[in-house]
């Protein structure tokens, strides 16, 4: 079961969708949308169905009236359905004694319909204590973002045409459309006209503005969206990923767009060579805070030890990038966290510690996302914002150049 794979196991949710059997894709998709809508409102159905619970269950139980519940008030499944799947799930999990009360509570459930819903403070149930307190101010429009299954983010190649239904978005080469849609179905994608990126995540390659023919390094680059950017450009990109199957995944990505990269196996923090790069694109690897919503597990996976170990991790990988950056180089660092010590807090090291100046980028430069231009001058997103266009990830990127 996704759901405790999940929360018992403490297994990433892509990870257990791979590790189920061989099924239909449609079914294998709506598995991964029900797992999701319980981790993404799991506050919530919990707080729903406490009153009908006389004792705490076991917890196999409380996952599947958390499945059926999900079904019923979120996603709008056919009562008898909803019903029936979780009690059949029930006894094909070896909970049979069990199978009454999940048949009893789902039906009252049903009964009453998702108004129950209404009856509870969503956004701070279904956002772990820690986080709440660290998004302050943001924390109440971040978590109502959390609610919402997210649209789907293209990035079109230059001269390539948005497929039908999406909507053209201010940043200009990222087009929107609607939550559910399956890209590989799109037209264009077997052409290799666009890849899936969130608007937001496209911005810090544009940052990195790379010239036709420079030479560029792409750290970390798994899975290859901003190394697609990059070669898109017409940069000469050298793609740095240390994790075999997440480098052959942008090998796959890479032939399907139709675009030559050199690739390297090697840990970016650890990976010697003797030239220097005019500019360097380091997203480094962090807490994904700011994907939580299009992740939802991420909410239950992470921990407050794990930003201290991150942050660690992030040092070294500045420094490794500070010493591959040419003279009068530009460096773009970037996460895709919301957490202010992944973020500010190792530029402002970075600064103290390494041959690098900040280089501020400017209104003109985010023109078309003026709200993520910080008093510093660095890049910043929340899922909070755009809610009138279905929200953007959360993205933080600064932009040091050496001495």
């Amino acid at each position: 079961m996704l759901v405790s794979a999940v929360l018992d196991w403490h297994t990433p949710l892509d990870e257990a969708l791979a590790a189920l059997p061989e099924m239909a894709a449609s079914d294998r998709a709506a598995a991964h949308r029900l797992a999701a809508a319980v981790l993404r409102r799991l506050g919530s159905l919990d707080a729903v169905l406490e009153p009908y619970l006389r004792r705490a269950p076991p917890p196999a139980v409380r996952h599947v009236l958390r499945l059926g519940a999900a079904g019923l008030l979120l996603l709008g499944t056919a009562a008898h359905a909803a019903v029936a799947t979780a009690v059949e799930l029930a006894r094909s999990q070896g909970l049979a004694p069990f199978a009454g009360l999940v048949n009893a509570v789902l039906r009252r459930l049903a009964a009453l319909g998702p108004a129950l819903l209404d009856a509870f403070d969503g956004p701070r149930l279904d956002t772990p204590a820690w986080l709440w307190a660290a998004w302050s101010p943001n924390a109440r429009a971040i978590a109502t973002a959390h609610a919402q299954e997210p649209p789907l983010d293209l990035t079109l190649k230059p001269g390539a045409a948005a497929p039908p239904g999406g909507i053209l978005l201010p940043t200009g080469s990222s087009v929107r459309m609607p939550p559910g849609t399956r890209v590989s179905e799109l037209p264009g994608f077997a052409e290799g006209e666009f890849w899936v990126q969130d608007a937001a995540a496209a911005i810090p390659a544009r940052l990195l503005a790379p010239r036709r023919g420079e030479r560029v390094a792409d750290l970390c680059a798994a899975p290859g969206g901003k190394t697609a950017q990059l070669a898109a450009a017409g940069a000469d990109v050298v793609a740095v990923e240390r994790d075999e199957g997440r480098l052959a995944r942008l090998k796959a990505n890479l032939r399907r767009l139709r675009l030559e990269v050199e690739t390297v196996a090697a840990d970016a923090g650890e990976w010697r060579t003797g030239e220097r790069f005019p500019a360097i694109l380091l997203d480094a690897p962090c807490s994904a805070t700011g994907i939580i919503r299009r992740h939802p597990d991420i909410a239950r996976l992470r921990r407050p030890r794990d930003i201290a170990s991150l942050a660690v991790l992030q040092d070294r990988l500045l420094h490794a990038a500070a010493h591959l950056l040419a003279p009068g180089g530009r460096l773009i660092y970037a996460v895709c966290s919301l957490q202010p010590e992944e973020g500010p807090a190792r530029v402002a090291a970075a600064l103290e510690r390494l041959s690098l100046v900040l280089d501020p980028f400017t209104q003109a430069e985010l023109a078309a996302m003026p709200e993520a231009l910080t008093a510093e001058g660095s890049f910043s997103t929340h899922p909070g914002l755009w809610p009138e266009r279905g929200g953007m990830d959360g993205f933080f990127a600064a932009r040091l150049c050496r001495r």
